[in-house]
């Protein structure tokens, strides 16, 4: 959707510490936030580990990947999918806490999960005068910018249910649904020039993550339940496969480019 380059820094030579956003990126995007449901959906119930038990271990996974990444002093592939893979894990886990536990429902928490969204948002651009998503080079920005994540892959987990089950269209239709709300984005991102680019970015970054869910658990529901009862331990590592497979071509495509110039 959007290409922009990868590596710039900012004013004082700084590398950026995300990756470019490209083709690829959505591609690895998509697969990330479909490993976190089926991953996270594997731990908990086909390990039968518990949605305690198993939010402990995504929690740890987030905060061990989180740290790596904010100390890191540039962009490294393996240890940033790692953190948006824990994202879409802790997402779900406190999705289904704020639906369940706490009792607000999809709606309600969609509600104010995408009002949490807006606020971060607001704050970052506030705060430093832009919204950014790419040459992410400041500490300031990188607390943004993973923050933001982590609520709109939340919010992303709310919707995603919303749509499967509240709203009755069940996994695959839900799939669809949002598979169509991300060609709108795409549309508007080619078609028109008034909308802001950090807007496109971040509303597409949203609907990937019901877009996955919804994915995922169309491989690994049982058909009874509108799924096609794939494990979920053998979708989850084909699945990863297929991510380590997008990074190494992306990267690959990325040094070519830079050799070329």
């Amino acid at each position: 959707m959007v290409r922009l380059s990868h590596g710039r820094g900012d004013d004082d030579g700084a590398r950026s510490k995300v990756p470019a956003i490209t083709a690829g990126f959505w591609v690895v995007k998509l697969l990330a936030t479909t490993v976190g449901e089926t991953g996270g959906d594997a731990l908990s119930m086909t390990l039968d580990l518990g949605y305690a038990v198993a939010s402990l271990i995504y929690v740890g996974f987030f905060a061990v990947a989180l740290t790596a990444q904010v100390r890191a002093r540039r962009y490294h592939p393996a240890i940033y999918w790692s953190v948006v893979v824990a994202t879409t894990t802790v997402g779900t886990t406190t999705s289904d806490f704020l639906d369940r536990t706490v009792g607000l429902g999809y709606v309600k928490s969609s509600v104010v999960l995408l009002g949490g969204v807006l606020l971060v948002l607001g704050l970052w651009r506030r705060t430093t005068g832009r919204i950014a998503f790419q040459d992410i080079t400041s500490k300031t920005d990188e607390i943004f910018y993973w923050v933001t994540i982590l609520i709109s892959n939340t919010l992303g987990t709310a919707l995603g249910d919303f749509v499967a089950d509240t709203a009755g269209l069940g996994f695959q239709r839900g799939t669809l649904v949002f598979a169509g709300l991300l060609a709108v984005v795409a549309a508007a991102h080619f078609l028109s020039k008034r909308i802001p680019a950090s807007t496109l970015f971040w509303a597409a970054y949203v609907l990937t993550r019901p877009f996955g869910a919804t994915l995922g658990d169309t491989l690994t529901k049982p058909r009874a339940e509108g799924g096609l009862a794939l494990g979920r331990i053998a979708a989850s590592l084909v699945i990863a496969g297929l991510m380590v497979v997008g990074v190494a071509a992306s990267q690959r495509r990325a040094r070519q480019t830079t050799e070329a110039r």
